[in-house]
């Protein structure tokens, strides 16, 4: 008893809308809760084997639903910290939590006595009256046990127990690793004229981080994207460019203790052997008999047409750069460090537009209104800020989302800023997944993570171009698990494949920099001035200049990750010569590198993405298309159209297959040439 007085996990949140206590949370609460959480799901489950009456949908598949509330409780609050605000003992945990975690999803899925009373639903799903939320649960259920090899023998299930086990650490040490050696690389500039061509606010913040790590009067960078990114594109100094981008590109990489080869290559073959042992190929069909794309070959047709297109383009755009580089009187080859330097200056050569000079017009918290306003009069949302909730971070901020009608939608997290506790990049996620209880419908509490350069001084936060972009992409993932209206949480919200859940993410970003949205927000933070027409047109006529670049960076990744996935089980892998393969076979110019090289791949080493990263530039065919059915009524806020997507898309989660949603919304499969368009690439391809 005095255990459960002090573990907030282990009785009802005592917190306005129920959300996760923070401020009570201390770290040694969460492996009794984690333990207390397994012990209460499985005494769940031998409740549901003592039950002698003949299995049925209520009594085994949706009773199945509910046993995991405690468990998902702590692991929603637990695996969040462990990527938005870590620290060593939450590092610590997780290495011993995650086989735990492992065994126990197998002694649920491996189970042959629960799988025999799922397996007995299924089979009389023609004699039962479900609707398609019950079937499409049905259907998951019993996928998720043949997925996990009910079917097999005991000895094969005994390896996949192992293969499981061995997984859930080796990804654990791949992240962390990855964490770690990003957190310890540091270009410190005493010299400022080493600083030439960096704008002031990127000379400020530098000198801020210098000062945190008590080196007052320097200069730091890092391999953060606030710190790398405007480093790479401004600064004039050559080699310093070519230090930190060879640094950013060998993360983990470097035959030490954070060395990641050897973990890609166990990983990789690991999941090849699992594949295996469940009757596929290779991990790829294992994975993508689950997406939209069903099949390896319709993922490889769609990645080799665009890349098809877009290599030409990215081939013409190095091109531009290494001829600008000689009228400056460099006789020397264009290089990888200097790609994002030089497409910086033909971008405004020949566009005359300069994104530095916008960013005055991007201040933080008028981004955040704009996409207020945005969400607004398409959906009728409003968002009002709460301070009477806990959060994990000072830096955290909360709203209550609500209806037109008042309606309590969700409860919304938004954490900005970069700090050494939290990985890279910029996700959603979800605190409670929405979803009915006794007729009622469940509050999802939903998070967006950013990793912004904090402010300095008495300066506001001021977004670049791209990280507008990326605001507007992550609210659109909130926006799927706020919406969502569904009865089971399995199907809830962003609950749907991969290569289908960056839709309404990606749909989003297409209003960000619509003229009319941004006269609404694109305000100057010293003048109030709104932004210049002629800013914004510059700014549209440059929007498909170096997307020659970002397509094949970005499908270079996608190759590198199917070529590990699509590995038979007892290959050798070794990641330097599957990346050397990869980009071979493709013809990858020098200049460019995969967005992301194996050792920091975390995507799919530790991200869930595996045999998925394609997923972005499927879902973008889609994104594309659906933005059109706006385009095509004159208004990019068209009230019919907006509730069809809200409706047939953000609201039903994964109740039914993509394409069906899909084709619900646009009375049609999607087309792919909005996505070329969009890109540039129609001209050469």
């Amino acid at each position: 008893m005095p255990q459960q007085a002090s573990n907030p996990f282990l009785a009802p949140y005592n917190t306005p809308f129920q959300v996760p206590p923070f401020d009570k949370v201390e770290p040694q609460h969460f492996l009794p809760a984690f333990e207390q959480g397994m012990a209460e799901q499985q005494n769940s489950i031998a409740a549901i084997l003592s039950n002698e009456a003949e299995p049925t949908f209520e009594n085994t598949i949706e009773a199945l639903e509910y046993t995991s509330d405690l468990l998902t409780r702590v692991s929603s609050v637990f695996f969040n910290l462990a990527s938005a605000n870590t620290n060593a003992e939450i590092e610590a945990l997780s290495k011993e939590i995650a086989p735990k975690l492992s065994q126990h999803s197998d002694d649920i899925f491996l189970n042959p006595a629960l799988f025999q009373r799922v397996k007995k639903v299924n089979d009389s799903q023609e004699n039962l009256e479900l609707h398609a939320a019950q079937r499409r649960l049905l259907e998951k259920t019993y996928k998720a046990f043949v997925r996990s090899g009910a079917n097999l023998s005991d000895s094969e299930q005994a390896k996949i127990r192992d293969i499981n086990k061995q997984l859930s650490v080796l990804t654990v040490r791949f992240a962390q690793n990855l964490l770690a050696e990003t957190n310890q690389f540091e270009l410190i500039i005493s010299d400022e004229s080493q600083l030439s061509g960096l704008p002031e606010s990127i000379k400020m913040n530098a000198a801020q981080l210098a000062k945190d790590a008590a080196k007052d009067g320097n200069w730091k960078f890092t391999l953060h994207q606030p710190s790398i990114m405007p480093f790479l594109q401004h600064a004039d100094d050559r080699s310093l460019r070519e230090t930190i981008y060879k640094a950013y590109i060998s993360r983990c990489n470097h035959n030490d203790d954070l060395d990641n080869k050897e973990i890609v290559a166990q990983i990789a073959a690991l999941r090849a052997e699992r594949a295996s042992l469940l009757g596929y190929d290779c991990h790829a069909d294992y994975v993508l008999e689950e997406s939209m794309a069903k099949k390896i070959t319709n993922v490889l047709d769609l990645l080799h047409r665009l890349w098809e297109a877009a290599l030409p383009v990215a081939k013409s755009e190095a091109l531009q750069m290494q001829e600008l580089m000689n009228r400056e009187g460099r006789t020397d080859e264009l290089e990888a460090w200097d790609w994002f330097y030089y497409a910086d200056k033909v971008r405004k050569e020949k566009y005359n537009y300069d994104t530095e000079q916008l960013k005055p017009y991007f201040q933080l918290t008028n981004v955040r209104d704009g996409i207020f306003e945005v969400v607004k009069n398409l959906y009728g949302l409003t968002f009002t800020e709460i301070k009477n909730i806990p959060t994990y971070h000072e830096d955290v901020i909360t709203y209550e989302v609500r209806e037109a009608n008042g309606d309590l939608t969700g409860i919304f997290y938004m954490d900005f800023f970069t700090r050494n506790s939290k990985r890279g990049g910029a996700w959603m996620t979800s605190y409670r997944k929405q979803r009915m209880k006794n007729g009622q419908r469940i509050a999802p509490v939903v998070s967006i993570v950013c990793n912004y350069a904090k402010p300095t001084g008495e300066n506001p936060v001021l977004l670049t171009a791209e990280e507008v972009e990326t605001f507007f992409h992550e609210f659109g993932h909130a926006l799927h698990g706020l919406l969502s209206n569904v009865e089971f949480e399995t199907l809830s919200g962003t609950s749907v494949p991969r290569d289908f859940v960056e839709l309404p993410s990606q749909i989003m970003e297409h209003w960000a920099f619509e003229p009319e949205v941004l006269k609404r927000y694109a305000k100057h933070y010293q003048t109030g001035e709104t932004i210049p027409g002629e800013a914004v047109t510059k700014m549209k006529a440059a929007s498909t200049f170096n997307q020659g670049f970002a397509t094949i960076e970005y499908l270079a990744a996608a190759f590198l990750d199917l070529f590990y996935h699509i590995a038979p089980a007892g290959m050798q892998i070794n990641p330097q010569a599957v990346e050397e393969k990869a980009m071979a076979d493709r013809g990858l110019i020098k200049q460019i590198a995969p967005r992301y090289r194996s050792t920091y791949f975390q995507h799919i080493f530790a991200g869930g993405y595996s045999a998925g990263y394609y997923s972005y530039i499927w879902s973008e065919v889609l994104d594309s298309d659906a933005f059109a059915a706006f385009k095509e009524t004159g208004n990019i806020f068209d009230p019919a159209t907006a509730l069809s997507f809200r409706k047939n898309i953000l609201e039903k989660g994964g109740t039914e297959e993509p394409l069906t949603l899909y084709k619900s919304f646009r009375g049609r499969t999607p087309k792919e040439q909005y996505l070329l368009e969009n890109r540039g690439l129609t001209k050469l391809a």
